[in-house]
């Protein structure tokens, strides 16, 4: 009966939604060290011949979409991939997740935090095969407004986990734990309304 209403509300309540809908993208360098509690031997040793770590440096690709605002925070979904390399060997990750975003705190500086979950890929320096792994970050950092659709991406940290390629994977002798991923990125986000 009241079913013919339904439809006019829907359609209000989707176009509210969207005229509160903003998009931000983002091209940003990113720097990260990986590291390992065990060193690894032979041609798969992601971080090379007896190594514990590793310098990547490349680019973060991404872009997120904030569907709810409320008054003191907005609710996105970020969706990253990151290509990095070092030493011949190569880091790469397909991440997504939520993003909380408070609105501006001091000096106008937006801090946000957010943990996603993806895939990540690993390329030996010292050999073709590549691995493919389930990957978890939490990233935090800050972004100020510098316009109206330009944000300066102050710092951006992140802290995650990753299997990488190695000889424990390719059967060798000797269990290799998931390397620990911290990085860090800073830049410029642009932003669509």
């Amino acid at each position: 009966m009241k079913l013919r209403y339904l439809v006019p509300a829907l359609a209000l309540a989707l176009t509210t939604v969207a005229a509160q809908a903003q998009i931000g993208v983002y091209l940003n360098p990113v720097v990260t060290r990986a590291s390992n509690s065990t060193p690894d031997t032979g041609p798969f040793a992601f971080l090379g011949q007896n190594g514990t770590s590793q310098i990547f440096g490349g680019v973060a690709l991404g872009g997120y979409y904030t569907f709810s605002q409320y008054p003191k925070f907005d609710i996105s979904l970020d969706v990253r991939d990151q290509i990095q390399h070092g030493d011949n060997a190569k880091l790469s990750s397909f991440l997504v997740g939520p993003r909380v975003a408070l609105h501006p705190v001091a000096w106008g500086v937006k801090p946000y935090a957010q943990v996603s979950i993806g895939a990540g890929r690993t390329h030996s320096p010292l050999s073709t095969a590549s691995t493919t792994k389930l990957e978890f970050d939490g990233f935090v950092g800050a972004d100020k407004a510098l316009g109206k659709h330009v944000d300066w991406r102050v710092i951006e940290v992140g802290y995650g986990s990753l299997t990488t390629t190695s000889s424990a994977i390719y059967g060798g002798p000797k269990p290799i734990p998931a390397a620990k991923l911290l990085n860090f990125s800073a830049g410029l986000v642009f932003r669509f309304k």
